[in-house]
C-alpha cells in the first residue's frame, strides 16, 4: 500500500520533480496543485528552513496528513546572498520566472565571471499530525551565465551553470538534474529519515 504525502508547492515543475524522486520510493504524491487549498501559507520565516517548515507544518494540520514543503532559491555571492528567500518574488508583485531572471542578469552585468560565483538551496520539512517535524538541506555549487541556455528546468535554470557539467541548468536532462540538485541533494538525506520518520 503505498503511503501517501502531500508535497506542498503549486509549482507544476517543482511538484513534478519530487513526483520523479519520491514515488519510485513508494509514496502516493499529491500537491497543491490537486488539493482544495485556497488560501496561501505566508512565508515569514527569516531562512529557507523556518519556512519550509512553516509551510509543512500548516498543510500537514489542514489535511491531517504527512507533508513535505520546500522553500528554496538561489543564492549569489555578488549581491550578498540575493535573492535567497526572496527567489520566487524577486522581480516584485508583477513577478515571473523570466522577470526574475532579467533583473538578476541586469544585476550582474558588469560582474566578473570569477565573482560570478553562486548556489541554489534547498530546505525540505516533513511534518505528520504528532509527530516532530524534520528538517534537511542541501545545495548545488555553479555560477550564474551570462545569458539563459537551454530549454529544460524552471525557475533560475537557463541562467545557473555548472562547472562540472560544462552546461546550465536548464540544458540537463531531467535524470541529469535529479542527480545533482539542489532538492535532490536534500532529499537524499530526507530519505535517510523516511524510515524513521514513518515507523
Amino acid at each position: 500500500m503505498p503511503k501517501e504525502l502531500i508535497v506542498a508547492t503549486k509549482n507544476p515543475g517543482k511538484a513534478k520533480e519530487f513526483r520523479d524522486m519520491l514515488e519510485p520510493r513508494g509514496f502516493q504524491v499529491s500537491s497543491l496543485l490537486d488539493l482544495d487549498l485556497m488560501e496561501e501559507i505566508e512565508e515569514t520565516g527569516q531562512s529557507f528552513e523556518e519556512n519550509a517548515v512553516l509551510k509543512a507544518e500548516a498543510i500537514s494540520h489542514r489535511f491531517g496528513k504527512p507533508v513535505i514543503a520546500d522553500d528554496s532559491g538561489l543564492s549569489i555571492d555578488a549581491l550578498g546572498g540575493e535573492p535567497g528567500i526572496y527567489s520566487a518574488r524577486f522581480a516584485g508583485p508583477e513577478r515571473s520566472d523570466e522577470k526574475n531572471l532579467i533583473k538578476v542578469l541586469e544585476l550582474m552585468k558588469d560582474v566578473e565571471w570569477d565573482n560570478r560565483t553562486a548556489r541554489f538551496r534547498c530546505a525540505l520539512a516533513i511534518a505528520a499530525p504528532g509527530r516532530e517535524t524534520m528538517t534537511v538541506e542541501g545545495s548545488v555549487e555553479g555560477y550564474i551565465a551570462e545569458k539563459p541556455e537551454g530549454t529544460e528546468g524552471f525557475g533560475y535554470d537557463p541562467i545557473f551553470y555548472v562547472k562540472d557539467k560544462g552546461a546550465s541548468m536548464a540544458q540537463l536532462t531531467k535524470e541529469e538534474k535529479n542527480k545533482i540538485s539542489h532538492r535532490a541533494m536534500a532529499l537524499k538525506k530526507l530519505d535517510e529519515l523516511l524510515d524513521e520518520f514513518f515507523q
